[in-house]
């Protein structure tokens, strides 16, 4: 009598059998939205804050527009070429649409999760990846340019390097590692900006007119939003929740704290004041670099990349700049690019054996700084290429750049027929 007690009717059939966890899939849940919040509003605050005010509503569009345009592609076709298919160069079609997937299917990749929640997170890096280009061309390009080029650099620059990366592809077979993003967004951004603004030029008036930040507050608020959220951009990465997701939160946060008091300490012994666009600079610098390697490594070694990403991200903004003379409005190269280059090169000289399953040159193995080298030669030269093909045949189509007069006047009201009062 006390065992059919203790068995109800219901209980005579068993469930189907499952690998997905209730826990991973909450805390997925929570770090899809955290990266979303990245690009809305984060992104879009940060980089309106640091533009001119008749181009503030521009920016932000921009940031909007990759969110709506990406997210469907993502769906159509972006999410099946990356992360689905075992072919060196790029995935397959068979889950186009997103077809196939149901209540219970998983992906490889992440066998805990529902794979419709694996689908929608790496959409978030997507989104944000393309929105990042943008700063660097910020207070010239044509609306209609941004949309048509972030098609189809998405499609033949994001997609192929998230699949030889994330998705099994052949830098991922040559030993090649990222954690969260430093070949895949940061890099591969700050490369296609830098390419971006050397094809379209300085904007009217560089290194002679006023350029000075609208409303730095704006890019305060931004610079918390991106700062919270990179903790479900790393730690999310982790793909569960576990111990790895909390030393990745923690050595973001540490890169961070790092990143922004070495860049203070620099501006303030060279230019006597410590800024507020300097310490937010030294923040998302910190950031950028200790993404690839922040599954990885220990939590004080987030607190030495965060000081190298200051001091040579401050470099890259300053001396590399100006010596080159090119007008990367937002500073997307030197410290996206930079950033994410020499994050993944540090990934190479501090992994740890014990949070990551593979040692560095710290622990004896030099042969992972060759594997770090060889992915940021590819995505470099892979991203920077077909950057100008693009940027060539998007100008044949629709020019890049506004008019004079439009660059006079504002964005804002040229392209979108607002304006801040």
């Amino acid at each position: 009598m006390t065992g059919l007690l203790a068995t109800p009717a219901f209980a005579q059939t068993p469930a189907p059998a499952t690998t997905i966890s209730p826990a991973d899939t909450a805390w997925m849940l929570v770090a899809t939205a955290l990266v979303l919040m990245m690009t809305l509003p984060g992104l879009a605050l940060f980089y309106a804050g640091m533009v001119r005010k008749k181009n503030v509503l521009a920016t932000m569009a921009q940031s909007l527009a990759a969110v709506a345009v990406i997210s469907i592609l993502w769906v159509i076709y972006g999410y099946s070429l990356a992360f689905v298919g075992d072919g060196p160069w790029i995935g397959s079609l068979d889950r186009g649409l997103l077809t196939g997937i149901d209540m219970t299917s998983v992906n490889p990749l992440a066998k805990t999760i529902p794979e419709a929640l694996f689908a929608l997170y790496q959409m978030t890096f997507a989104v944000i990846t393309v929105a990042l280009v943008a700063g660097a061309v910020a207070d010239r390009l044509r609306f209609s340019a941004y949309l048509a080029f972030s098609i189809c650099w998405f499609t033949l620059v994001y997609v192929p390097l998230a699949h030889w990366v994330w998705g099994g592809g052949f830098l991922a077979e040559a030993g090649t590692l990222d954690f969260a993003g430093g070949l895949v967004v940061h890099l591969s951004a700050g490369t296609a900006g830098l390419v971006a603004a050397l094809v379209m030029g300085n904007r009217r008036g560089y290194g002679s007119d006023n350029l000075a930040p609208y409303d730095l507050s704006l890019a305060f608020i931004g610079t918390g939003l991106l700062w919270v959220g990179w903790f479900g951009f790393n730690g999310g990465s982790a793909l569960e929740a576990g111990p790895r997701a909390v030393m990745a939160i923690l050595a973001t946060h540490l890169a961070a704290c790092a990143g922004a008091l070495t860049w203070t300490l620099i501006e303030w012994l060279t230019r006597r004041k410590p800024s507020v666009l300097g310490m937010i600079s030294g923040a998302i610098a910190g950031l950028g670099t200790i993404t690839p390697a922040s599954g990885f490594v220990a939590p004080w070694h987030g607190i030495v990349i965060g000081i190298i990403a200051g001091a040579v991200c401050f470099w890259a903004c300053t001396s590399l700049k100006h010596r080159f003379n090119y007008d990367d409005s937002l500073d997307v190269f030197g410290i996206h690019g930079i950033g994410g280059m020499l994050g993944t090169l540090l990934l190479g000289v501090f992994a740890t054996s014990a949070i990551g399953g593979t040692s560095g040159l710290l622990e004896g193995n030099s042969r992972l700084i060759l594997s770090q080298l060889y992915g940021v030669a590819v995505t470099f030269v892979w991203t920077g290429g077909m950057t100008f093909v693009l940027l060539k045949i998007v100008d044949v189509m629709v020019p890049l750049r506004v008019s004079r007069e439009h660059e006079q006047e504002g964005l804002d009201i040229t392209q979108h027929g607002e304006a801040l009062q």
